[in-house]
């Protein structure tokens, strides 16, 4: 059934808000312009009233941190069929976009902006541009949200087409307009639906293998993560809410961005903030915000939801010191903490890294191997070996 939203004032005796209507429909586009964090902290406008060579005009266009795209249509009075109808010619112009175009369109929105520098200074990273537009999704935004567009919107997406709705309500509090927004479908799914939904390239069953990026090397280390036993993310819920996917049992390949994979593993528990993970050390179980190397760069956000660092305990299989990532033409790689990839080259991928890593389905006998490799080319033991 549609989302319905109702708000209480707080007080002994609870007052119901009445609901209202914003004064004119392109206010909310305005708004969403001025603050972005309307839809989503993780995203960063680069297009507004866009013409497509289809004859049609995009409401708004976005960029995500793995350099996909967000095509942002407004509803306002049109029928549900028109609404995604429309969305989805739009996508099908956005998949052509080449990164020269894209490029010309932040230009154009922001008044000759330059979209490589915006990038770097939103996100913090340099823009990858063989990882721009390689995906795509498109956002319906609603200011009422009819039967018909939940069953359109839950089908497609239940089909690995990454499309979802924002549902906004207006309530009035005297003079006073309120906004609030909910999701029709958690915007996790349709963050892995993007990278299932490829631009360009053949596409396959997933193998049932996830992928992990280790990434931002100045916010995490590698050594403490083989040494304790963990994957994380965090810094905004778009890094940390895929970990979300993982369940106990599931098998991991973790990739450290523009370094390459360090080592394969076991889940063996779901995600955890930082505030409630703890570590195994000489001293008895501690709390990583009082071991872990970063400890001092996730105090200040430990208690955001948003900004949090999550957690992921692991069984390592087997792993390999940064120094020694297996990094060749052809691996998969992507910016999304935890995907399920659906192309031919992450089926490679996993391939060539059973090769380099050959504990990867090591009997349960042994509980986790942190291994050097230098030290079995000198015919000495492995760093660490813990034995159930």
């Amino acid at each position: 059934m549609p989302i319905q939203h109702a708000i209480w004032k707080v007080g002994d005796k609870p007052t119901l808000l009445t609901t209202s209507r914003l004064a004119r429909e392109q206010q909310l586009e305005d708004m969403i312009v001025t603050d972005p964090r309307i839809l989503s902290n993780e995203w960063m406008l680069i297009g507004r009233q866009e013409r497509t060579s289809h004859g049609g005009c995009i409401d708004l266009l976005a960029i995500a941190p793995d350099g996909s795209l967000v095509l942002i249509e407004l509803k306002r009075d049109r029928t549900p069929r028109e609404t995604i109808a429309q969305a989805l010619d739009y996508a099908s112009w956005i998949e052509e976009l080449t990164s020269e175009k894209i490029a010309q369109i932040y230009q154009r929105f922001s008044g000759g902006g330059n979209l490589d520098e915006a990038f770097h200074a939103r996100f913090g990273v340099v823009l990858d541009e063989d990882a721009l537009n390689q995906s795509h999704q498109v956002i319906i935004v609603a200011a009422e949200l009819d039967p018909a567009t939940e069953r359109i919107v839950g089908y497609l997406n239940s089909h690995d087409i990454a499309i979802n709705v924002v549902f906004f309500q207006v309530f009035q509090q005297g003079h006073d307009q309120l906004l609030s927004r909910a999701w029709l479908i958690d915007p996790q799914e349709t963050q892995a639906n993007v990278v299932a939904t490829k631009s360009r390239g053949e596409k396959e069953p997933w193998n049932g293998e996830y992928y992990v990026s280790f990434g931002d090397m100045t916010a995490r280390n590698w050594e403490d993560a083989r040494q304790y036993g963990y994957i994380s993310a965090g810094g905004g819920s778009w890094y940390s809410q895929t970990l979300k996917m993982l369940v106990p049992g599931d098998r991991v390949w973790v990739k450290i961005p523009k370094i390459g994979y360090v080592g394969v593993a076991r889940v063996l528990e779901t995600v955890r903030p930082i505030t409630e993970f703890t570590v195994s050390t000489p001293s008895g179980e501690r709390s990583a915000l009082e071991v872990l190397k970063h400890a001092s760069f996730y105090k200040p956000n430990a208690d955001d939801p948003e900004k949090a660092e999550y957690f992921v305990r692991v069984k390592w299989l087997d792993s390999v010191p940064e120094p020694k990532a297996i990094n060749e033409v052809g691996l998969f790689g992507n910016q999304n903490t935890v995907c399920q990839p659906t192309t031919p080259k992450w089926r490679h991928t996993v391939e060539r890294l059973k090769t380099y890593f050959p504990n990867w389905d090591e009997p349960d006998g042994v509980f986790g191997r942190v291994v050097d490799r230098s030290d079995l080319a000198l015919n000495r033991m492995p760093l660490r070996i813990y034995e159930k």
